[in-house]
């Protein structure tokens, strides 16, 4: 048998899972990066009156988010910082490669530690997907909170997503989402309410029936809404909202998102914080 032909079946042999792009596959199932810096944009202006330009993305993984930024007017520049090297990278050749002369210009990628890592100051600085989740005590997340506020400019704001729901809180518990060409499960492995301890995953399953098992995991603490309010004020935040998203007919979540004094008890839920400094 000749080489070729054992290649072609050694292809032909080859699942979904084994082709599939694991961060392609997380952005398609959790993230809408444009969706996000327009609302991001649409609220600096109301708070503000002015066009905000300046946007720094921690934990930006593929920076995504920060790509989209420069995208959305010529004024804007950006900042991406994440220790992932390799997501970087992938972000670069996935999102950067394909912004304009201009836009890659307005925009910085840098493999750093957030608590360790000062830029210019800008006018929004944005941690997405729970992901300072990973400070586990106060002390860390009270020090992240204040190193956020030092690196904005005077009038600038901080925006963070936050879930939550007494679904949040069973370990144990997985949820199945049709994502089209594949479903997406999120796993929700081990929950301490002593200590807070939050050890979750996602994985892929595919209609070849091939999967990525836990092709991604966290270990977090699961921080409740009160909490991350009182340590934005402790950081001196001098005021803090909570973003409620609204529901469709079916009770599902619309993407719309309003201001709130108060929240609904369902079950799981997806919440927008705007701390002002």
């Amino acid at each position: 048998m000749s080489k070729g032909s054992s290649a072609a079946k050694g292809a032909q042999r080859q699942t979904m899972a084994d082709k599939a792009d694991i961060y392609a596959l997380y952005e398609d199932a959790v993230q809408d990066a444009p969706a996000e810096m327009e609302f991001i944009d649409e609220t600096f202006e109301e708070l503000r009156g002015r066009k905000a330009e300046g946007l720094r993305e921690d934990f930006c993984g593929s920076a995504w988010a920060a790509c989209e930024w420069v995208k959305l007017d010529h004024g804007k520049r950006a900042v991406g910082v994440d220790l992932d090297q390799e997501v970087l990278e992938w972000g670069r050749q996935r999102h950067y490669a394909k912004l304009s002369a201009d836009e890659q210009r307005r925009i910085q990628l840098i493999h750093g530690d957030v608590l360790a890592t000062p830029t210019e100051p800008v006018d929004v600085t944005v941690a997405m997907n729970f992901s300072y989740w990973i400070f586990k005590t106060r002390e860390q997340l009270r020090k992240y909170y204040e190193t956020v506020r030092e690196g904005l400019s005077e009038d600038g704001i901080f925006v963070m997503d936050c879930f939550g729901g007494y679904e949040a809180f069973q370990d144990e518990y997985k949820e199945n989402r049709d994502c089209g060409k594949f479903t997406y499960v999120w796993e929700q492995d081990r929950y301490d309410p002593v200590s807070g301890d939050y050890t979750c995953h996602i994985s892929f399953r595919f209609p070849d029936k091939s999967r990525l098992d836990r092709a991604f995991t966290y270990e977090w603490r699961l921080w409740t809404l009160p909490e991350i309010q009182e340590l934005l004020r402790e950081a001196g935040f001098s005021k803090v909202t909570v973003w409620w998203q609204g529901t469709d007919e079916d009770g599902d979540g619309d993407g719309e998102f309003e201001p709130v004094e108060a929240g609904e008890a369902d079950p799981a839920w997806i919440t927008y914080l705007v701390a002002e400094r």
